[in-house]
């Protein structure tokens, strides 16, 4: 079955412009005119990506936005008339997938959307994530840092490989404390402080096995892995 894309965008001729030009490329659609019924129909289909106007009536964009990456991993793209740089930092801060600002060119729109797919997919079933020196077999539970030709395992606990697993699904990008909490701390009510505890211990944990400056701190965010291996 084609992927389903939730277009969120309250002005009905945008809508409808996109879900042509989406649905001739063998794409499902649906569309939501307010932010309240977008997070209805997330929660409701789930689709396989969001289109997502920040100027939203009810629930702006951006409370949207952060709502979905509580429940997940959802793509989502940005598509607003907001062009300042600030609100595109905003939007990729919170963790939209990708930004478009209006007045958009449609087939721009489905190329992004095609891409972002085809990112999702390459990491749908994966049981080895790599980024630079550092591996993490999934299948295993083994986490391992090659430095100079010399393998040196992690000794992480269940939270922390969750956690590395976590952001390296999606490598560079910022993550919240409530983010990384969400995903990686299911269990129960966790305050912030405790993702920044795990951090600290993974932080060291790879700065032993040569892997130092690897996961960074982001000011007024949380945290971030780097090319540092």
């Amino acid at each position: 079955m084609s992927s389903l894309v939730l277009i969120a965008e309250d002005e009905p001729e945008i809508a409808s412009i996109l879900q042509g030009y989406l649905e001739r490329e063998g794409l499902r659609t649906v569309t939501a005119i307010n932010g309240q019924v977008a997070l209805d129909l997330h929660r409701a289909l789930p689709p396989d990506l969001v289109i997502l106007d920040v100027k939203m009536p009810r629930v702006d964009g951006y409370e949207v936005l952060a709502e979905l990456r509580r429940r997940g991993d959802t793509p989502v793209i940005m598509v607003t008339a907001l062009s300042e740089d600030l609100d595109k930092l905003q939007a990729l801060r919170i963790g939209a997938d990708d930004y478009i600002v209006k007045p958009f060119n449609p087939l721009e729109v489905v190329a992004r959307v095609k891409a972002v797919l085809r990112r999702t997919r390459s990491t749908e079933g994966q049981t080895l994530l790599r980024l630079g020196g550092l591996e993490l077999d999934l299948t295993a539970h083994m986490a391992v840092v090659t430095t100079a030709g010399k393998r040196n395992r992690l000794d992480l606990t269940l939270t922390e490989f969750r956690i590395l697993a976590h952001m390296m699904r999606a490598p560079t990008r910022a993550f919240t404390r409530g983010e990384l909490i969400d995903a990686c701390l299911p269990e129960g009510d966790t305050l912030e402080r405790t993702i920044d505890s795990h951090a600290s211990n993974i932080r060291r944990k790879l700065q032993a096995a040569g892997a130092g400056g690897f996961m960074e701190g982001v000011r007024g965010v949380g945290y971030r892995l780097g090319p540092a291996v």
